[in-house]
Parts: structure tokens; sequence; C-alpha cells
């Protein structure tokens, strides 16, 4: 259902990133929803220009550059991120999941599901950050998530358009999706 990358790129490619011409270049290689890649990167490129700029990843949205909003979690070795302040130097050797890397042969991921389920968006930019931080939320906390744990834990992410309501309910409804045992109502 998603490319993962240009339609050239090829498992183990090789991505090149836009660079300052007087700046240092590192190379790094990171695995990005399963597949490897290399690219040589300026050792100051973040890991959400990396994802969109140069693995036309775009589903990893930018929307304040300060990690206040989370529109750019990620998943780095199973933890939620916000790639907006993460160096992608720092992920050598990792592996990141985005958005586009939680469906599977076309299937969308529990939460994905929840989200379209409940209407949990709106204008949708927001909404990629808002899935990845609740599937990092239900891997660390579980499947029993009350309203109140669910509106802590999003606290780092802001969605202008909703009053969070329908975020709730979707992940809620994702974690007992996620692990097949239904939320007690409240």
């Amino acid at each position: 259902m998603f490319s993962i990358f240009k339609k050239s790129a090829a498992p183990d490619a090789k991505a090149s990133a836009p660079q300052d011409p007087g700046a240092p270049i590192t190379t790094v290689t990171v695995t990005v929803n399963g597949r490897t890649v290399t690219a040589e990167v300026d050792p100051r490129m973040l890991l959400s220009q990396f994802l969109r700029d140069s693995l036309q990843l775009t589903g990893t949205h930018v929307g304040c550059d300060t990690s206040q909003c989370g529109a750019c979690v990620v998943h780095l070795d199973g933890r939620a991120v916000k790639s907006c302040t993460t160096l992608t130097l720092a992920c050598d050797g990792g592996s990141v999941t985005t958005i586009e890397g939680l469906s599977q042969d076309g299937t969308l991921h529990p939460m994905q599901e929840a989200f379209r389920n409940n209407h949990g968006l709106q204008c949708g930019f927001c909404t990629p950050g808002m899935i990845m931080s609740a599937v990092d939320i239900v891997n660390r906390k579980g499947n029993t998530l009350d309203e109140a744990t669910v509106r802590a834990e999003l606290e780092g992410n802001i969605c202008r358009c909703t009053g969070y309501h329908n975020i709730v309910a979707a992940v809620r409804e994702g974690a007992a999706n996620m692990t097949g045992v239904k939320q007690a109502a409240e």
C-alpha cells in the first residue's frame, strides 16, 4: 500500500541527501522500515530531513522544528522519538520505523485502523505522529489504558483541529486491537 522508497531504490539502496558544500560528510547506515539504507549526510542533518528529503518518506511531518508538536514522531530502535530534533548521525546502526512502515502487506496496523474507525483525525497533519506515539504508549503501558492515561501520554502531540475525544477513543481501541483485550468502558 505504501511505497517505502523512490521507485529506483532497492534494498541496500544508497541515498543521497542535499548537502551544504562546505559541510563535512559522514556515512550512516540505518534500517528504515525494514530496509537497509547507506547514505552520506551532513552530520547536522536531522532525522526528519533525512526521511523526508533523502528517502521521500513524507508521512513524517514537521510542524514546529522544536519538538513541541509531535507531528514528526517515528520509532528509533522501538522507542518513540521526535525526528525534528534527532540527528541522523545518532541513528547510525539503528532501526527506524515511520508511519509508512506500520502497515504490513497492504493491511493497516491496528492503531491505524482504530484511528480510521474512530475518526481520530481531521486535517491529518498530526495523525502520523499521533499514531506512532500511540503505538509506543501501548508498547510501554500495555493495553488497559484509561482516558486520563492516554491524554497524559499524548501531551507531547498537538492537534489543532480536534478536542482529542476521538483520538483518545482511537488509541484505546487500537490498544485493544493490538493486544486482543477489550478496554473497559469509562
